[in-house]
């Protein structure tokens, strides 16, 4: 699992909701780094954005129409998972082992 830095957002387009991981923005800090992505969309849908490598796959981890920043950094408990094709069940079961 290794979160991808300094990448084109053409990268994820094309991947959709897969899923959701319990946790906090802290708890994906903690266990994965900083967010691919910090600054809002242009649609301002999505605040944070985690692009992740897992076994050869591209999965998202966001938060979803919050429309908030500060509320995704310190209430939000359950962020998006999205992927192109693949069932996200066993990535989403690798990061929570993670957190």
């Amino acid at each position: 699992m290794k979160v991808l830095r300094d990448i084109n957002y053409d990268k994820v387009v094309g991947t959709s909701y897969s899923g959701v991981i319990n946790a906090t923005y802290r708890q994906l800090v903690d266990a994965l780094g900083m967010p691919t992505f910090n600054e809002p969309s242009g649609d301002n849908k999505v605040q944070v954005e985690w692009v992740v490598d897992y076994k050869g796959d591209i999965f998202t981890i966001y938060d979803w129409k919050t429309y908030d920043l500060l509320y995704t950094l310190e209430e939000l408990s359950v962020f998006h998972v999205g992927s192109k094709q693949k069932p996200a069940r066993d990535f989403i079961l690798a990061l929570d082992k993670k957190l």
